[in-house]
Order: C-alpha cells, then sequence, then structure tokens
C-alpha cells in the first residue's frame, strides 16, 4: 500500500521502519518542525525527521498540518498511519486517505484517552494495559478500533522497561494491521467500556508528599520513572533540596508515626519511610545537582538515621 506516516520522538521511529519492512510504501513523512534544544538552543530535528532522511523518504514539517491538504491529497496515499505525531489533525486532513488514518495509542482504549498513557496507567496501578490501533475521527482518542492487543504489567514495572514492551507489541499489531487493510480485511469496531482520561503531565503530578498512601507514591515513581521523574521536598540545612525518586518498593512492614518519619535504614541501601499510610521502602534517589545513589547514602550526607525525618526537622 502507499502511505503517509505521522510521527515525531523516537518511540515512532520503530513503527516507520516497520512500513518499509512490510513492503509498503511510504510516500511521504510528516513530523513537527525542528525545535530550540540544549544550552545553546540550537535547532534539532525530531527523531522521526532523522530516520526519514536516513531512509531516503521524502520529510514534511508544517507547523499547521491541515495546510498540506491538498498537497498530500495529490499523494493519492491508501491510508495514513500516525504514532505520536503531537499535533491535532482536523477533519478535513483525515479526508485525504482511501481509507483514514490509523494512530497507534499505547492503551486498551477506551481507557486512559489523551496524551500520557502509559504513565498515568502506572501511575494508578493498572495490571494490564496494551496498544490499540484505531482509526482517528474528530474526538480525542474516540475513534472506531481496527486492533487491540494488552499485556500484563508486573506490580513494580516501571514505564523505562514498559515502554518498549509496548512499542515491541505495536510493531507487530501495525505489521498485522496493515496486511488485513491492504486483504480489504477493514474493522471498525465501536469502543467499548469505560473511558478514563490521561492528560499531559503537570509539574504538580511529579510532585509527592509523604502523607500520600506509599502504594500511590510508589506507582508515581514507576509512572514518571522515564520523565520528568516523581519527587519530594527534603531539607539540608536551611534551605529545601528537590530529590528525585528513581526505584522505590512497598514494604511488608508496619509502624506509626508522622509521614516521612525513618522507620528502617536497610543494610542493601533501602530505606524504610513511613508514609500516611503504608511504608515504602526508598532504593535509589537523585538530589538535585548530584548523582543517583542508594537511599541509604543519600541519608548520610543529610546525617539523618532511624527516626528522623528525613523532610528534616519539624
Amino acid at each position: 500500500m502507499r502511505l503517509l506516516f505521522f510521527g515525531s520522538p523516537g518511540v515512532a521511529v520503530p513503527f516507520l521502519e516497520a512500513c518499509l519492512d512490510a513492503g509498503h510504501e511510504v510516500a511521504a513523512v510528516l513530523t513537527q518542525p525542528d525545535k530550540p534544544a540544549g544550552r545553546g538552543l540550537e535547532l534539532k530535528a525530531p527523531a522521526v525527521k532523522e530516520a526519514a532522511r536516513r531512509l531516503g523518504l521524502s520529510v514534511l514539517q508544517p507547523e499547521r498540518p491541515s495546510d498540506l491538504t491538498h498537497q498530500l491529497r495529490a499523494l493519492e496515499a491508501d491510508m495514513a498511519v500516525v504514532v505520536a505525531y503531537g499535533r491535532i489533525l482536523k477533519p478535513d486532513l483525515l479526508a485525504v486517505t482511501d481509507h483514514g488514518f490509523m494512530n497507534v495509542h499505547f492503551s486498551l482504549l477506551p481507557a486512559y484517552r489523551g496524551a500520557a498513557p502509559v504513565q498515568w496507567a502506572l501511575m494508578r496501578g493498572e495490571s494490564r494495559t496494551g496498544v490499540t490501533l484505531f482509526w482517528l475521527d474528530a474526538g480525542m482518542d474516540t475513534g472506531p478500533v481496527q486492533r487491540l492487543a494488552g499485556l500484563e504489567v508486573p506490580p513494580d514495572e516501571d514505564a523505562v522497561s514498559l515502554f518498549p514492551r509496548l512499542v515491541a507489541l505495536g510493531v507487530a499489531e501495525l505489521g498485522a494491521a496493515l496486511a488485513d487493510v491492504a486483504a480489504g480485511r477493514l474493522r471498525r469496531a465501536p469502543q467499548g467500556g469505560p473511558a478514563t482520561l490521561a492528560p499531559k503531565l503537570t509539574a504538580e503530578d511529579a510532585r509527592i508528599g509523604f502523607d500520600m498512601p506509599a502504594a500511590e507514591i510508589h506507582n508515581r515513581t514507576r509512572g514518571l520513572a522515564a520523565g520528568p521523574g516523581a519527587w519530594f521536598s527534603a531539607r539540608s540545612g536551611d534551605r529545601a533540596l528537590r530529590v528525585k525518586l528513581f526505584k522505590t518498593g512497598l514494604a511488608d512492614a508496619s509502624a506509626t508515626g508522622r509521614p516521612g518519619r525513618i522507620v528502617v535504614v536497610e543494610p542493601d541501601g533501602g530505606v524504610l519511610i513511613q508514609c500516611g499510610p503504608g511504608i515504602l521502602r526508598l532504593r535509589e534517589v537523585q538530589p538535585e545537582g548530584k548523582k543517583r545513589l542508594p537511599a541509604s547514602e543519600f541519608l548520610k550526607g543529610l546525617r539523618l538515621k532511624a527516626g528522623d525525618s528525613i523532610l528534616g526537622p519539624v
């Protein structure tokens, strides 16, 4: 088939490659414009643009995709594939191909519609998630489904390890979906079940307090492990110190006391912290301006011990 491909970040690159590996023609790749990055604010190309250039494909980077409606219609594509493009596509643009625009979404729709489905599924403690390939319509992740596949999520898995598993599943499902469409087996099943949202993450979503339940802190750490990272504020001398959480766990223990109290410093570097309720095991943290280190080493630097508050004097 003759395809259009819409995508921007690195997570979309394997899907672009999969379209070609399956023997389809990619008439054009659309990605976001280059953006300033780094200390020098030099323009940096999206990962999909770099991959498309390497593969010898035509690249378009419109500020407003709808401006290219007539140009894209003239390419006479059979369908479009969309993976993390990062722009809203209007109905006039969605009509430029014969079959429509198929979006790869990293959740089991209608659960976790929105910009951050993987992060929110983990932050909500889901034990199962997956990938949905659906046809775009005027709504936000509301269109009919072509294929859907799920996988189990272990209780300690984080976004760093879950993203690659979802990408691998999605690539396999895309290959099957393209084969189905090429053979005339189009499926447009309505989404079923309760809808939930996965909005763009905010700075407040990443901030945790030890008055939160231990399970919620653990799940936020898991969900934000690939960025931006969950964090809490500790006291270092007369100033507040931002500390990122990288590895946490839930302790099978009970204790009483004010949230933030250090319950136990473990021999293997873990630290048990009283939450509200539950006990959180801190394994690995990163104080601002420093490298990642075991939680017990962080406590030594602040001269804290069991019985003290990790938040500093209270």
